[in-house]
């Protein structure tokens, strides 16, 4: 096996030894860089320790930039990694601070502090090395047409309700637009209810009351989809015979004690 293809598998699969102390020394590599941005935003912090935090920031910098650059080059298909998700995400972990040197800081400070910000998406690279987050994000995917339907059917329900609520309440009560009333159902809808809007009426306040009796059993049914499909992924996992550990379907290597899956 040549190195590269020896790479691509520590770097890309976390299911070998080797791949999952690269994934654990990133975890920390992450944890440690967003740590440093949020302190850094710290004033007193920031005055007294700016040089240190600097530095520790374009150790990260070029860190992740040499972690993005690898993973361009032992891509099988390195068009393909750079235009997905986790490409973008590892892009935009590593362009910021070289992006300051293009934009002088007295004139575009607000570019500055946003590149600044961008840093924190480096937190998203976090949900690359948990099998349980592959497993949320497979069972969103599989939910994701009957949550579409369902978001569908709430958005029809408010546009029918605002609308009613328009014409029973009229424009004295603060109704006094379709927009505005359904954003009224909305809100009432999520058992938010700012109170800035409030139904004067005796119709009115029943359809309300109405709105927030309903509001409480539509939270729990997308909770209840998801739920189900994230029981249906744990089903798929494989244990390993080895050590017993439970990997993902599509795993080649156990996570925890590198051994191949029977």
């Amino acid at each position: 096996m040549s190195l590269r293809s020896r790479l691509n598998i520590i770097v890309f699969y976390s299911n070998t030894k080797a791949g999952k102390a690269f994934d654990v020394f990133l975890l920390w590599a992450i944890l440690l860089s967003v740590l440093t941005v949020l302190l850094e935003s710290v004033s007193a912090l920031h005055e007294r320790f700016g040089v240190f935090f600097e530095g520790i920031e374009w150790f990260f910098t070029s860190l992740f930039t040499l972690e993005y650059l690898l993973r361009i080059y032992i891509s099988p298909r390195p068009r393909k990694y750079i235009l997905s998700f986790w490409g973008v995400i590892d892009f935009l972990a590593a362009i910021p601070s070289w992006l300051s040197f293009l934009f002088p800081a007295a004139k575009l400070l607000f570019v500055i502090r946003f590149l600044r910000f961008i840093r924190l998406f480096r937190i998203l690279k976090l949900a690359r090395f948990t099998s349980e987050a592959r497993s949320l994000a497979d069972a969103l995917k599989s939910s994701l047409y009957k949550i579409t339907i369902f978001f569908t059917a709430i958005l029809i329900l408010v546009l029918f309700l605002g609308t009613l609520m328009y014409v029973i309440e009229g424009t004295e009560d603060g109704f006094d637009s379709i927009p505005k009333s359904i954003y009224w159902a909305i809100i009432t809808i999520t058992t938010v209810g700012y109170g800035d809007l409030v139904p004067q009426t005796d119709l009115g306040k029943f359809i309300a009351s109405f709105i927030m009796l309903i509001g409480y059993a539509i939270i729990a049914v997308p909770t209840g989809i998801v739920t189900a499909e994230i029981s249906r992924q744990n089903n798929l996992r494989i244990k390993c015979r080895d050590c017993g550990n439970e990997n993902l379907s599509d795993a080649t290597f156990c996570s925890r004690c590198g051994e191949k899956i029977h």
